[in-house]
């Protein structure tokens, strides 16, 4: 079976799939449930007009093997009814002897409501075997409305591994090229520029490769500070004037290191690169939240923060908190962002469930 027919769906499938069988399956379980109740009125109504027919044979031959025979007085009752009541149903019939009595036939609570037990237990197993074929049926509507979500999916993917491909072989130029101008021009402060826009490609990349893998079922265990300090000691070879704060803690994680590694260089990489001149970031983990706060710039609409595209500087094209995004819904890691302009921002993991 091929990719798009694979076992194991996207997080974007699944809640797609999940959503358009229960948009199917409740729309339809509604509907039924509501020809079921009118169904089952209309069963009730047809049980007491045939106990109301067989009473009245009753009535005539006195022959009742499933109802009981008495006398009440003619006063406050009408004939030719059914009666309801905490002692079940009843009905009463002229005796053409007697003006001052009245034939009464009736059938005991505990027997009516077996009756009526009788007609639910049957109309609910109609139901349910209803509702399993309604269940099917929604399964597979869900899933064609789904093909055309998976082939966007697959396009895009396909794209963007293209693009990928292509990367390499500009990049590998470019890398050659500075390396040699490096050795002929090494007090060049251009230079350093060239290699600092070479690596944000290279991120940009390897954020790409990311963002077409799940990570959810490859974990690995790992000290939460050593980590921290790895990832905060790359960053700052490319960003020198600005002061990075980690405090101390014991935390072991469980997760997906490479996943892990790409949400918080994105996070340290924006903190750094939109930061005031002699800036901080720091760094801390309490109560299982994981923040990074900086006293940098600031976010004007921090809820848009991770929309595709979105950005409010012009470096950047507006993918990598997205991305982030993206990284942590697989991870299981609940993200939130603080931010006041001109004062800071500060970015919240919940890593709780690691």
């Amino acid at each position: 079976m091929s990719v798009v027919w694979g076992i194991f769906l996207k997080r974007v499938e699944k809640e797609s799939l999940v959503k358009s069988f229960l948009l199917f399956f409740s729309s339809q379980t509604l509907l039924i449930a509501i020809l079921f109740f009118t169904n089952y009125q209309r069963e009730l109504q047809t049980l007491d007009n045939q106990i109301f027919a067989q009473m009245r044979i009753c009535s005539f031959n006195l022959q009742c093997k499933n109802y009981k025979i008495g006398f009440v007085n003619t006063k406050g009752h009408e004939l030719y009814k059914l009666y309801k009541n905490e002692n079940g149903v009843s009905s009463y019939f002229s005796i053409p002897s007697s003006k001052k009595h009245y034939l009464k036939i009736y059938l005991n609570k505990k027997e009516y409501l077996q009756k009526i037990a009788k007609i639910k237990k049957t109309l609910l197993v109609q139901f349910l075997i209803l509702e399993f074929f309604i269940a099917l049926l929604s399964f597979g509507f869900a899933f064609y409305t789904l093909l055309p979500l998976r082939n966007a999916l697959r396009l895009t993917e396909e794209f963007i591994k293209d693009i990928l491909h292509d990367f390499n072989t500009p990049l590998s130029t470019l890398r050659l090229n500075i390396a040699m101008l490096k050795r002929s021009c090494a007090t060049n402060k251009q230079i350093p520029r060239i290699e600092n826009a070479i690596a944000t490609i290279l991120a940009l990349q390897t954020n790409l490769r990311s963002y077409l893998h799940s990570h959810s079922h490859q974990k690995e265990q790992f000290d939460l500070e050593d980590f921290l300090r790895e990832r905060v000691a790359l960053i700052q070879e490319n960003y020198k004037d600005i002061h990075f704060e980690i405090a101390h803690t014991d935390a072991t994680l469980m997760t997906n290191k490479d996943a892990l590694t790409r949400i918080i260089d994105n996070l340290l990489s924006n903190a750094a690169k939109y930061n005031k001149k002699d800036g901080k970031v720091h760094i801390q983990f309490e109560n299982n939240i994981l923040t990074i706060s900086d006293t940098g710039k600031g976010i004007r609409n921090p809820k848009r923060v991770f929309e595709r595209f979105y950005k409010e500087q012009e470096r950047g094209i507006g993918i990598g908190l997205h991305i982030v995004k993206k990284l942590c819904n697989e991870l299981g890691i609940k993200i939130s962002v603080k931010s006041v302009p001109k004062e800071g921002t500060s970015f919240s993991l919940d890593l709780s469930h690691l």
